[in-house]
């Protein structure tokens, strides 16, 4: 097993001097109130199942809002589905005020929100097989310039892209972008989707997600950036439901990808609490059972192979998110035992383990330190925003980079 607790504390905290005043004069020799209020790293999860407590159109009010404590309770990052099928299935009747109600839901509560996708082949839109491939490319531009800039402030990250790697031979069905993406070329695909995006929002982040873990996956990353295409970020699928990759796999993947200088985001990431589907089935789609239950068995491990995945992830310097696909198993891709809540709503040991490190291990739960006689806090803490209270007066202050970090805050 790699050694994690070093590379973390080196990559993901700081050690922080604080020069604290109260109305000008230093406050020396008081105890005060430090308390983390967020992470740098986004702890992400998917926001699917929050969107009918978001526009308070859920059948089980209750239910949706103790979903919703439960979310908030460990995640700071949501990703919101934008599948072309679902969010136009009419051609000109998108879903927007339902989903831009629900981002503004998690923006409002100071969670930024990623969409996903922009263009993939799978659940795409069906009325674009009565188009030629160039009104399928303009019907897709289009797509991505209204949502891009219709979602602006409150979704400004998106997944533009996804799994391109398989788009132009996917052959489970016919569909128009992979018409499109075997007639015109993968880069150029993803130039045409890239472009849209950036000129509809120039301050958005933009990522380049795929499944694919392979030499395939690094050759179109290459090719892309070869071509003058600007990626932001890179996204890595790792959905483990033939069993945990273990850290040795992780860290050579994440080795492999990093060489680009690129930030990297885990942004599908599910770990079963049940029965490991079988190696030999090489489309996960395939595996079909009519039950798939969670076992105690089954929960004791996911919550050890949560533990381990989250930290191998925070030991790698470039890692900047991981988004875990599915937070309840009611609702989990291919009704697989991945959630880290049961369908009752319960919390798995899984939960209960991310939720200690998250805001215990990782975080900073309100804490009283005492200032030195020159007024200065001292403390090692995970990079993220932080609050110091005393009495009724409270500062804000920032951890931006690991490493030593002298700030001063008025109270």
């Amino acid at each position: 097993m790699i050694e994690t607790s070093s590379r973390i504390a080196r990559h993901r905290t700081a050690d922080a001097v604080v020069a604290l005043t109260l109305d000008g004069e230093p406050l020396a020799g008081r105890e005060v109130v430090l308390e983390q209020t967020r992470h740098r790293f986004l702890f992400g999860c998917t926001g699917f199942e929050l969107i009918d407590h978001a526009n308070d159109t859920a059948a089980d009010p209750e239910a949706a809002a103790r979903n919703a404590e439960l979310w908030e309770g460990v995640y700071n990052f949501a990703t919101l589905p934008f599948y072309w099928g679902r969010f136009e299935p009419e051609r000109g009747k998108p879903d927007t005020e339902r989903l831009l109600k629900t981002a503004l839901w998690f923006a409002d509560r100071g969670h930024p929100v990623k969409g996903h996708p922009l263009a993939w082949h799978t659940v795409s839109a069906d009325w674009l097989l009565d188009l030629d491939n160039e009104e399928i490319a303009r019907a897709q531009v289009d797509r991505i310039r209204r949502e891009v800039e219709g979602f602006a402030g409150a979704v400004d990250m998106w997944d533009v892209i996804n799994e391109v790697v398989i788009m132009p031979i996917f052959d489970k069905y016919d569909n128009g972008i992979t018409r499109l993406c075997r007639d015109i070329g993968r880069i150029p695909m993803v130039r045409m989707v890239f472009d849209a995006a950036r000129e509809a929002n120039p301050n958005a982040v933009l990522l380049l997600n795929d499944f694919d873990m392979s030499a395939a996956y690094e050759c179109l990353i290459e090719g892309v950036l070869e071509a003058g295409i600007k990626i932001d970020v890179l996204g890595l699928q790792s959905h483990m439901h033939q069993g945990y990759w273990g850290e040795e796999k992780t860290e050579a993947i994440l080795d492999r990808f990093s060489r680009y200088g690129l930030p990297i985001h885990f942004t599908e990431t599910t770990i079963l609490s049940g029965q490991i589907m079988p190696p030999e089935i090489v489309d996960l789609n395939d595996y079909q059972v009519d039950s798939w239950p969670s076992t105690p068995e089954g929960e004791a491990r996911q919550a050890d192979e949560i533990e381990r995945h989250y930290k191998a992830l925070l030991a790698h310097p470039s890692v900047e998110a991981m988004t875990y696909w599915g937070m309840n198993d009611a609702g989990m891709w291919l009704g697989a035992p991945g959630g880290l809540v049961r369908a009752d709503g319960t919390p798995k040991p899984a939960y209960d383990r991310l939720h200690h490190l998250v805001n215990t291990e990782w975080g900073t739960p309100p804490t009283k330190l005492a200032t030195d006689a020159e007024g200065r806090l001292r403390f090692n803490g995970f990079l993220g925003d932080y609050r110091v209270t005393y009495g009724d007066r409270t500062a804000d202050l920032a951890l931006t980079a690991p490493g030593e970090a002298h700030l001063e805050a008025a109270l």
